[in-house]
């Protein structure tokens, strides 16, 4: 748990101050986003290990304290960063990659019974709506509403979700600053 744990806290200072040193992951670590961050690693190894009531106090944390919802089946790799979890809902069956980057109001739901699938190195804009799979290396802009499965390196806009461009080979999960 703590090797998931400092992941995610370097993956969030590299996104925050573009370093990963002891410094930036101490600034990290006091930054918003991260307290839901610690709290959800604390409930996927309390599920692990089958320590329920550990389990649903976290979750209950999560919501009261953090504003977001997880889902307490849910499924991340290391470096998960959530920059801001105002508004976050996931659903319990989501499974996902590692350097997963998610902003705020993100949904990531089902339909019809089946939940999305996110891959590796996956940055999903504020307030986008997941429904549909989504591969490794791709970006989801803010506010699109993923209906149809994103295939790998693509970038994916609008409202339903279209791909507008392929993502770079070396895509580090930070989006372009232009």
């Amino acid at each position: 748990m703590l090797r998931l744990i400092l992941s995610d806290l370097r993956a969030k200072a590299a996104w925050c101050y573009a370093d990963d040193s002891s410094r930036a992951v101490l600034k990290a670590l006091l930054t918003d986003g991260t307290p839901v961050m610690l709290w959800y690693r604390l409930m996927q190894w309390a599920r692990r290990h089958r320590l329920t009531p550990l389990e649903l106090l976290c979750n209950k944390i999560i919501v009261l304290g953090c504003g977001c919802v997880i889902g307490r089946g849910a499924e991340f790799g290391p470096a998960l960063v959530i920059v801001h979890s105002l508004g976050i809902v996931i659903n319990g069956r989501l499974r996902a990659g590692s350097h997963v980057t998610i902003e705020h109001q993100v949904t990531i739901g089902s339909e019809r019974g089946e939940s999305p699938t996110i891959g590796d190195d996956v940055y999903i804009g504020a307030g986008a709506k997941i429904l549909a799979p989504v591969g490794s290396h791709c970006r989801i802009g803010a506010n699109a509403v993923v209906v149809d499965a994103v295939p790998d390196n693509l970038t994916a806009v609008g409202v339903p979700a279209r791909i507008v461009q392929k993502t770079p080979a070396r895509f580090d999960g930070i989006p372009s600053r232009r």
